[in-house]
């Protein structure tokens, strides 16, 4: 008798679980918008001729989701909209997640033609780590470590060496450092931003009254050396000077 007892209780458990988990799920599912339902708006806004609209639709969804091909419609929207830098902000967002983005690429080459305005000045570690998704040289230092580590010690605990692991320990140390390279591009990188709105002071102090250097043409590209309040100070083709942060986009916000 005591056994018949224990499965029921055991079966009521496992009915509460499931009623607690599709709970859950539904509230889940109920509670708002998924990233899709974003992008759909926004596709829809824009075929309606929406463009405000749809942009802030796109933006919403890339919040939510981060994805090349929000951002390619994002910046089309945008560029429509007479909002070029924007655009080329959005453009170079996908190209970030996704370096092998044609659309991306050819929108860029396109609006930089059109605005006459030069891509942003890489060092050369930085333009390595372009070759690969930005997670990728992460994952792969993890991956030349355990490589390294294992060819280096394995043989050693089992007192087995070869001639292929001292080879197989030198190709990964050498994937670990050009790995460990191209991540401090990928984090230099999250400094370079793009100017967003049309004529941008660039002043000499970070101050409302500020001296202006130069006025940045909307698009052109800066880097990012400090912050201070809602200043940032660049440094751009023109010279360093302070910028207003609403003013500028940053490549990895």
């Amino acid at each position: 008798m005591k056994r018949p007892m224990t499965l029921g209780r055991n079966s009521a458990r496992l009915l509460r679980w499931a009623l607690f988990l599709a709970v859950l799920v539904c509230t889940a599912a109920s509670s708002g918008p998924a990233t899709n339902d974003f992008f759909a708006r926004g596709v829809a806004a824009y075929r309606a001729g929406q463009l405000p609209e749809a942009a802030e639709w796109f933006e919403r969804a890339q919040t939510q989701q981060p994805a090349a091909g929000t951002q390619d419609d994002l910046g089309i929207t945008e560029w429509q909209r007479g909002h070029a830098g924007a655009a080329i902000l959005a453009w170079e967002r996908a190209r970030w997640i996704d370096p092998f983005d044609a659309r991306a690429r050819l929108n860029l080459e396109f609006a930089r033609q059109v605005t006459q305005l030069d891509e942003p000045r890489l060092k050369w570690y930085e333009s390595a780590s372009t070759w690969l998704p930005a997670g990728a040289w992460l994952w792969m230092a993890g991956v030349s470590l355990w490589l390294v580590t294992g060819a280096w010690v394995l043989p050693r605990v089992f007192r087995r060496r070869a001639g292929w692991h001292q080879t197989l320990a030198a190709m990964g140390f050498c994937l670990l450092l050009f790995s460990l390279t191209a991540n401090l591009g990928v984090v230099s990188r999250t400094q370079i931003g793009f100017v967003v709105s049309k004529d941008a002071p660039l002043l000499l102090t970070p101050t409302r009254d500020g001296e202006v250097i130069s006025t940045l043409t909307e698009g052109e590209p800066a880097r990012k050396i400090r912050s201070r309040g809602h200043y940032l100070l660049v440094r751009t083709a023109f010279g360093t000077g302070w910028i207003r942060d609403s003013q500028l986009g940053l490549i990895c916000p």
